[in-house]
């Protein structure tokens, strides 16, 4: 299957039709929206749904491999580095100051929950399987960036950084306590303890309705994606590309590494999806405590209403290619 007719089957997928329905939904104005508690539950769900099945593929493996502590090494490294090289990228291509070039370039070594849920799904319509331990993988990755993206703030705008003890704790718990990957984590261990006979007995409600509740995520996803779209006017040419290429960027390095650790094609192919993501939920929540003057209408809008979409409609096919390629 080439590249072309791989797009047009992700693009006609129910999933992705569906964002595109919320999408257009939101750019026409329409009254269709999502009370934030049902949001809620569509990410606790697919938290819940992802790990817990992680969890049971690692109680199925017999013991801990090399390629488990590589992978995570790998990813926890590029999570750290990658904000580096974004504030590098921005500085030198685009007018942003020094504050906003940082706030933006944490969101780029962290991850998306629902991007790497799409790209999961992607999968398991392909027919293609993936050790579970990449869930774990995936909670590593949420931290370190946050803590880069602080380091290169508190580097270039010292004076824009809140560094009282309250603004500090908040920030601690919401980097370690952040309520979708402690249900992910949590998920992940109930899953490896229980195994087999639990995922048996939790079936019908975390394997059947997966599909269905993702639709319904992607759907609302969409409308909050479209009212993020009105931003993008006051946003430069320079700096939109920068959300397109970053991606491809973070997910080349993450193919590199996938080669080089022996990454099966499933496995391979969403730790690149992990290292190609920017987070749009933990990372702004954290930028927006500790330098509420950094501008919320770039940030979240660049790793939202720019990045998101393209990874989820362009780059899982592109990556999916790639680790076809390269991983097979």
């Amino acid at each position: 299957m080439d590249f072309l007719q791989l797009c047009i089957q992700n693009f006609l997928s129910p999933a992705l039709l569906f964002f595109i329905l919320g999408m257009a939904g939101g750019i026409l104005k329409s009254d269709l929206d999502f009370p934030k508690s049902i949001s809620n539950y569509f990410t606790m769900y697919l938290m819940m749904s992802i790990g817990f099945q992680g969890g049971v593929a690692i109680a199925a493996t017999d013991n801990f491999t090399a390629e488990i502590l590589y992978t995570s090494a790998a990813g926890v490294a590029v999570s750290f580095l990658f904000p580096f090289l974004g504030y590098f990228l921005l500085k030198l291509t685009t007018r942003l100051d020094k504050t906003n070039a940082a706030a933006v370039a944490a969101h780029y070594g962290s991850i998306s929950l629902v991007t790497f849920a799409t790209a999961a799904s992607f999968l398991k319509i392909k027919g293609l399987t993936y050790d579970g331990y990449i869930v774990a993988v995936l909670a590593l990755m949420e931290a370190p960036a946050i803590l880069s993206g602080l380091y290169i703030l508190n580097k270039v705008a010292p004076s824009r950084v809140v560094h009282t003890e309250k603004v500090t704790y908040r920030l601690s718990r919401e980097i370690f306590t952040n309520g979708a990957i402690l249900l992910l984590i949590g998920s992940f261990i109930i899953g490896w303890i229980t195994g087999k006979k639990g995922l048996e007995k939790m079936d019908a409600f975390l394997v059947q309705p997966f599909q269905g509740i993702l639709a319904l995520f992607l759907l609302d996803m969409g409308l909050i994606v479209s009212r993020q779209l009105n931003h993008l006017k006051d946003f430069n040419f320079k700096l939109v590309i920068f959300g397109f290429y970053m991606p491809l960027l973070g997910a080349l390095i993450g193919l590199i590494i996938s080669k080089v650790i022996g990454l099966s094609v499933g496995t391979g192919m969403l730790f690149t999806v992990l290292c190609g993501s920017a987070s749009y939920i933990a990372v702004p929540a954290a930028i927006r405590l500790a330098v509420p003057k950094a501008k919320a209408t770039i940030y979240i809008t660049m790793s939202l209403a720019v990045t998101f979409p393209f990874n989820i409609v362009v780059g899982i096919p592109i990556y999916y290619v790639l680790s076809q390629f390269f991983l097979n």
